[in-house]
């Protein structure tokens, strides 16, 4: 699902305040904005960076909330629960730094041919038994892989645990979505 501008804006005010609200540590509940568009239950990811470097990024594929609230919640959670950091939160000082980047996703769709993929287009996710992972469609660009086995791998190897192989093997799910990508500010 691709927004418009007026959607994107109100989009980036509702993390925004609700990102500012988390690292003072308080809850922001935003009200619904009346858009249609909005009212979507779809996934999404809010990927935060101060300096270019990763300081949080959570998300999901499917939700039971409008869009406008999937949102405030993914921007909370980014701040305050992504366990790569621990130890390295933002804070209040980080604000006027940070970088924010809302991803809106569109289904997952099963994947029979995982070489069919287009790195930068396609976002992959794989799941065999408890363990999962997934890129969104930006970070083959961001990492600089233009190739489709390389996206795949790392995925296995380094985001799900899995040997970096098993996007081969028989079991293993693999499906892929797209994403409107935007920076919010």
């Amino acid at each position: 699902m691709a927004l418009g501008d007026t959607e994107r804006r109100v989009v980036g005010e509702i993390v925004t305040a609700s990102l500012a609200a988390a690292v003072a540590g308080q809850f922001y509940e935003p009200a619904d904005p009346g858009l249609p568009a909005l009212d979507e239950r779809c996934g999404c990811f809010v990927t935060l960076k101060t300096n270019g470097q990763l300081r949080g990024c959570l998300g999901c594929f499917v939700s039971d909330n409008p869009l406008w609230q999937t949102v405030a919640d993914y921007a909370r959670y980014s701040a305050l629960c992504d366990p790569r950091f621990t130890r390295n939160r933002l804070t209040q000082r980080d604000l006027p730094e940070v970088e924010i980047e809302v991803s809106v996703l569109s289904p997952l769709e099963p994947c029979h041919d995982p070489l069919s993929i287009i790195p930068g287009i396609h976002g992959i996710y794989v799941k065999r038994g408890p363990q999962s992972g997934c890129y969104l469609p930006q970070v083959a660009t961001e990492m600089g892989w233009g190739g489709v086995e390389e996206f795949w791998t790392s995925c296995c190897r380094d985001k799900a645990g899995m040997s970096p192989d098993a996007w081969q093997q028989p079991g293993t799910e693999c499906s892929t979505f797209t994403a409107d990508v935007f920076e919010v500010g």
